[in-house]
């Protein structure tokens, strides 16, 4: 097969002479890229050696030549994740097409500024592209057929970054909240082992990269002891899982003492932790926190958009007493997590203005839409600081 490679795009010129190993060198690095530094600890700083504090970013923001942007990014996180250039729909659109540029993009941002990149993701039943289930004929694929197109796809994207990235999420939400598996077109097409398949072809293409199992509503007893029994699965058939990936879409009613049950059972398999979507809406909900169910959706309704212009103080200082408290677990427990990531790097940006109601105005990041640090930053850094 004769595969088109586009050639990859030119990134922002600013950061061309940047680069750093860790968060004990942001202040030479921000000198050297007019970063403005008030002398304060960032992030990336207070939780070095703790674990990879991250965030993920859009193309437009890896793109982007707006100081603020790229020192945010580089200044106050010591991991990314691309929130979409590496989902197949983006980076495999057609069946004879991929299109590297704004991955390779992103991998030469985080390179350029010493941060660790996780590859999110490489099997997952949304935001596929229309052919991947489907013939020429428009008829859906055989069995061999799409096994065939699930390695070679697997394939060519894990060794064109090969020694590039950290690990790779390389099945993403493949069960219910039950613990059983989602009957997803791979599960349908393929049976149960499209998920070890996967993390064979994977290892196979890069067999230093680390792989993990990424999933949400990770603190339910039910998904939790279905997530065990997968990662069991999966070591019993020979393959190599290093992590699971705890999506904490959370909200002001997450039941903590769960979630942290979680992070021990999955650390006592072991495989490290990761917290890889962390956000916390504000908002109300119509019917309790979907966490990332994305087929979940609601017609505008004003009543639950009642933070259109700001943020009340006092809605900030509970967010600021949610985040010390999760974040007093995360620390207590800073020998098994590897990685915290929050989802998305501003509160413009973060898809919970638009999900599970469009329309809304959300605060659910750690940088705010000027680009500055919310409240509960100082207090989580001081925490890190304490620790």
């Amino acid at each position: 097969m004769n595969i088109r490679l586009l050639s990859i795009a030119a990134v922002a010129a600013a950061l061309v002479s940047c680069g750093g190993n860790g968060g004990n060198q942001q202040s030479n690095l921000s000198a050297q890229c007019n970063c403005p530094d008030n002398g304060k600890p960032t992030m990336r700083q207070a939780f070095d050696g703790k674990f990879l504090l991250g965030a993920a970013v859009n193309i437009r923001q890896v793109k982007s030549d707006d100081p603020k942007i790229q020192c945010v990014i580089r200044d106050q996180f010591s991991a990314l994740v691309p929130e979409n250039c590496m989902k197949p729909e983006e980076i495999h659109p057609k069946k004879d097409l991929y299109d590297w540029r704004d991955a390779d993009a992103l991998v030469e941002l985080a390179q350029r500024n010493g941060q660790a990149v996780t590859g999110h993701c490489l099997v997952w039943h949304s935001q596929l592209p229309y052919w991947f289930f489907k013939d020429d004929l428009g008829q859906q694929v055989t069995k061999e057929e799409l096994i065939s197109r699930m390695k070679e796809h697997i394939t060519a994207v894990v060794s064109r970054y090969k020694g590039k990235i950290k690990g790779w999420d390389v099945v993403n939400e493949a069960l219910l909240d039950n613990g059983e598996l989602r009957p997803t077109q791979f599960y349908r097409i393929i049976g149960p082992d499209y998920i070890k398949m996967a993390f064979q072809f994977a290892h196979e293409a890069d067999p230093d990269c680390e792989l993990y199992y990424n999933d949400y509503g990770m603190d339910n007893p039910s998904k939790r002891e279905g997530a065990i029994r997968l990662v069991r699965e999966l070591k019993a058939a020979g393959c190599r899982v290093d992590g699971i990936g705890m999506q904490s879409h959370v909200a002001f009613d997450t039941n903590l003492e769960e979630y942290e049950k979680s992070i021990e059972a999955y650390a006592a398999e072991g495989v490290k932790v990761m917290v890889t979507e962390l956000d916390l809406s504000v908002l109300p909900w119509p019917r309790g926190n979907y966490g990332a169910a994305v087929e979940t959706n609601f017609e505008y309704m004003k009543e639950m958009n009642p933070y259109t212009d700001s943020l009340p103080a006092a809605k900030a200082q509970e967010q600021t007493d949610f985040f010390v408290k999760l974040f007093k677990i995360y620390l207590k427990h800073a020998d098994k997590i590897d990685r915290v990531t929050f989802w998305g790097l501003t509160d413009a940006d973060s898809w919970k203005n638009g999900w599970p109601m469009p329309g809304r105005t959300d605060y659910p990041l750690a940088i705010d839409r000027n680009y500055q640090p919310k409240p509960f930053v100082d207090a989580i850094i001081k925490l890190a600081m304490e620790n």
